[in-house]
């Protein structure tokens, strides 16, 4: 039954390539979500990314590897957690699992706990389940920044560098 399962999972996510993400997150919706990120990155220090992804690489299928290992490794191979003061924070879809991860830098995840990170996730998910992708994307940026600007705000006349790029990662 579990190589069954196996089988089924790696022909899900076959199915699915990149054009299934472009075609989710369209050019006119990224330029309206990497100007959301550059206006929230306004008002905290912390850095956002999302990444939208297809499917997983078969490297990752045939170790039965979970969404939430692979928004980990891209949250270093974005350089999400190479920010100075640790508060970067990454929002990962998995399309061809209908998965949701969001994944903080040790600097912000001493200040907020699993269950509130989950609910930022469930409310994400709703609005996907809905059919509402940009509007559940807008509203974890906004939630994941209300946090940031809780914990990490940014001083009033403070330059503010931007560490990571702005842009919509898709795969």
């Amino acid at each position: 039954m579990q190589m069954w399962s196996g089988l089924k999972r790696y022909a899900k996510h076959r199915w699915h390539d990149v054009h299934d993400a472009q075609r989710a997150v369209d050019a006119a919706m990224q330029q309206r979500l990497e100007q959301r990120i550059a206006a929230s990155e306004q008002r905290h220090t912390g850095e956002v990314c999302i990444c939208v992804e297809a499917a997983l690489p078969p490297s990752y299928l045939w170790r039965g590897a979970s969404a939430r290992e692979r928004a980990l490794a891209l949250f270093g191979k974005l350089h999400v957690w190479d920010t100075e003061h640790n508060n970067g924070v990454l929002i990962y879809l998995l399309l061809a699992e209908h998965a949701i991860e969001l994944v903080a830098d040790r600097g912000l995840n001493r200040h907020v706990d699993a269950a509130r990170w989950q609910a930022m996730a469930s409310h994400l998910s709703d609005a996907l389940r809905a059919g509402r992708l940009e509007d559940g994307l807008t509203m974890a940026l906004e939630e994941v920044s209300a946090v940031l600007v809780e914990y990490f705000p940014l001083a009033a006349g403070t330059a503010r560098p931007n560490e990571l790029p702005n842009r919509i990662d898709i795969r």
